[in-house]
This record gives C-alpha cells, structure tokens and sequence, in this order.
C-alpha cells in the first residue's frame, strides 16, 4: 500500500521534507541561541555598568602610554580625584541646556594632586553668565564623571569665534588651547554634584538594563516560528501520505475518483 512513497514524485516529496526539518529546527536552536547571547549581554553590561559605578582614582586613568586619551571603556566611569582649581581661567560654556533651560556650564581648570597635565572640569550649569560662584581655594575632593572631548558635529557646539572672552563653544584640547596657557587632558569631568549652588549637569552614562530587549524577544519568536514550521512540514508530509493512500484504497475498491 505504501509502495507509492518510492515512486519518483515521492521520492521528491521525501527528500523536501527530510532535508526542510533539521533545518528549521537548527534555525530554530541558532535563533534560541542568539535569544541567550543577547540576555547574557544585558548581564555583562549590568556586570560593567556596576564596575563604572564604582569611583576609581582619576591618577589610574592618567597614566599609560595612552594616558592623555579617554579610553572606551572609561566614558562614563565614576572617578574621584584631588586637586587645585585655576579661578583665573574658569571659562562658560554658552548654549547648554539642563531641565529644559538654555544656560552655561562653568568650566574650571584643575591640577590633579601629584602633577601632570590639567583637567578641564564641568563645575555645573548655571543660567546667568553674571555673578558666577568662584571655585573653592587650595586642594579640594571631588567626585564625577570622565566624558570624551566634544566634537564640531554635536548640536550644542557654536563657533567660538563668535564668543565673547571668557567663553569656549566646545569642551575640546583643541578649542581650549586657544584660551588656556597650557595644555589639558583630552577629556573632562562633570561633578557628580552642582559645586557651589551650581545645578549638576547631565552626563553619559552607561546602563546595564535586564538584556530582555526588543531584539532578544524578536529572537525568541523566530525560535518558536521555525519549530513550527518544522512541525508543519511533519504535519503536512503525513496528511499527502494518508490522502495517498485513501485514494489507493478508492480505486482498489473501484470507486469514483
């Protein structure tokens, strides 16, 4: 009754599904695969983003080889460091916006404790450009966070040379050597804290997040899809058999087909 499944059209048949369920199902488990490297990476990130929480000295970041550079994996990372201000080149940092306020961030030149090249350091945002708080006098504490130099293309920046003196359109080595009488690090810190009555401003910062995204989802939905599609092609491979063999059965019995 079953001789029909070597028939050539049944070979064809047979082979199709041979070959389509393993490979849905391997599309399958690649797919649940890739559902567990993404929740993984959402571990891994949470796992980084608690090690950047944790305040490092500012003097291990400085040195190195590449120590006037902020790594990748330092933006972002919480730092603590000591020093004295220079209040005689404190700079405004025009167009910024804070709480939906345009205003100034209040950059102040630091010496970290120990030497070694100065940094520029966001003090805060204020929205007046007048009676700005001065910095505190000899060595101070502070806590923050290490950022990478701003660049032409972002939208806060404006053309410095439309400034008036006092004031720099970007947090850059390259603009702040124009108005500074020494070389800085090529980045900068944003106080944890608004110093001095100043509003924090707001800075990157890197989040873990649980690594149940939109796209691990979607990667689970395509697991279950191609397990279904394998069921399907199981499912339909038996119906054409039994339909096969009912209509063997019809004519045997010389019936109407």
């Amino acid at each position: 009754m079953y001789r029909f499944l070597l028939t050539p059209r049944w070979l064809g048949i047979n082979l199709f599904a041979v070959l389509a369920v393993p490979v849905c199902v391997w599309l399958g488990v690649w797919q649940l695969g890739r559902f567990e490297q993404r929740t993984h990476a959402g571990d891994h990130r949470s796992a980084q983003a608690a090690a950047l929480a944790r305040p490092v000295p500012l003097a291990g970041l400085l040195q190195g080889s590449d120590a006037h550079t902020v790594a990748a994996n330092d933006v972002g990372r919480e730092i603590s460091f000591s020093g004295q201000y220079d209040a005689a080149h404190q700079l405004l940092v025009p167009q910024r916006t804070v709480n939906g306020r345009s205003g100034y961030y209040v950059l102040t030149p630091l010496q970290p404790t120990g030497g070694g090249l100065r940094i520029a350091v966001v003090r805060g945002w204020t929205a007046s450009a007048t009676d700005l708080p001065a910095p505190p006098q000899g060595t101070v504490q502070l806590h923050g966070r290490l950022q990478t130099p701003e660049d032409a293309s972002s939208p806060e920046v404006i053309g410095s040379g439309s400034l008036p003196a006092g004031q720099v359109g970007m947090i850059s080595p390259s603009t702040l050597v124009n108005l500074l009488p020494y070389s800085v690090y090529d980045g900068w810190v944003a106080l944890d804290g608004g110093d001095a009555n100043l509003v924090a401003v707001p800075t990157y910062q890197p989040s873990g997040g649980n690594g149940l995204t939109l796209q691990a989802f979607q990667n689970l939905g395509y697991t279950g899809q191609w397990f279904v599609f394998a069921g399907f092609v199981i499912f339909m491979w038996a119906r054409f058999v039994r339909r096969e063999v009912e209509v063997a059965r019809d004519r045997a019995l010389g019936l109407e087909i």
